[in-house]
């Protein structure tokens, strides 16, 4: 796998997740990137690094969606396409995904060889989860009378 970054899209497994979302149609991708945050939030014990990969590039991208989110993409990372209104309940399921990949079994965390790229990359993830914990006060309704 090459990786050139710290990234969410900064490796060829990322790259290609992305570029396998372009040319789809809404339903497809909310598809695509539910499976991927799925194949890690519900995954026993040992969690594959190309599925954490994928996690935190899907991931990335629900954030992305949320008003007042940090987390930016690309047009050269995301689908050629603007991506669709993404269910809420996705949300979840990511932050679901980024906490096993965070955790003590994540073949990814461990994988770093420097020890800076690490924590880099571990403040990337962060910053999405921290986007992803952003409640989305555009659908909120006002109760008081």
């Amino acid at each position: 796998m090459g990786t050139w970054g710290t990234g969410p899209f900064d490796s060829d497994l990322a790259g290609d997740f992305t570029d396998g979302l372009r040319g789809l149609a809404s339903q497809q991708i909310i598809s695509a990137l539910e499976e991927a945050l799925r194949r890690v939030a519900e995954s026993g014990p040992r969690i594959d690094s190309g599925d954490e990969v994928e996690a935190v590039a899907a991931a990335a991208l629900v954030a992305s969606q949320i008003p007042g989110s940090k987390v930016v993409i690309s047009c050269e990372d995301g689908p050629d396409e603007p991506l669709p209104q993404l269910p809420a309940p996705l949300r979840a399921l990511a932050r679901l995904a980024l906490h096993r990949v965070l955790g003590d079994e994540s073949e990814l965390a461990k994988g770093w060889v420097d020890s800076s790229d690490a924590t880099e990359w571990r403040q990337e993830v962060q910053l999405i989860l921290q986007a992803l914990g952003q409640r989305d006060h555009s659908q909120c309704t006002d109760h008081a009378s």
